[in-house]
């Protein structure tokens, strides 16, 4: 599929370092699949589930996983991932009174998907070695579609 660096660039930075360390347990194509649209769902649910407890807790994890995405310097992914939470919060209110069922179902068969994944791919989720890789993943999906269109990050 591709170098998971950035074109052009080396991995001294930590977003190349965390993309590629992430990678290495993401190579089946089959485990790509499958992350390349349960991350999403995730992230969709998770704000979902935050969301129904209280609006502002959905916000104020949104606002702490963009600023953790500020402090890996990458502009193009921290532009992008502010652009999918706008749209993620959106559409979580956009789903109304229905925002827990729909949340709930979605984030149990996005991580069951997920799980056969890594069961296919044969190792273990990233995030069981270190939490951040759970904000990792939506990176790695940005930057899978960034390689796609040639975009340097």
């Amino acid at each position: 599929m591709g170098s998971i660096a950035a074109p052009g660039v080396g991995k001294s930075r930590k977003i190349d370092r965390l993309l590629a360390h992430y990678a290495e347990s993401h190579r089946n194509p089959t485990n790509e699949a499958i992350h390349m649209i349960a991350i999403p769902a995730i992230m969709l649910s998770l704000i979902g589930l935050l969301f129904a407890i209280h609006p502002w807790v959905a916000y104020a994890f949104v606002t702490a996983s963009l600023i953790y995405y500020a402090t890996l310097r990458a502009a193009t992914f921290f532009l992008a991932m502010a652009v999918g939470a706008l749209i993620v919060l959106a559409l979580v209110q956009a789903m109304g009174g229905l925002v827990l069922p729909i949340s709930a179902a979605i984030v149990a068969i996005a991580w069951a998907f997920q799980f056969i994944g890594h069961r296919i791919e044969g190792k273990k989720p990233s995030f069981f070695e270190d939490i951040q890789y759970l904000w990792v993943g939506p990176l790695f999906v940005l930057s899978r579609a960034f390689l796609r269109l040639n975009l340097p990050w």
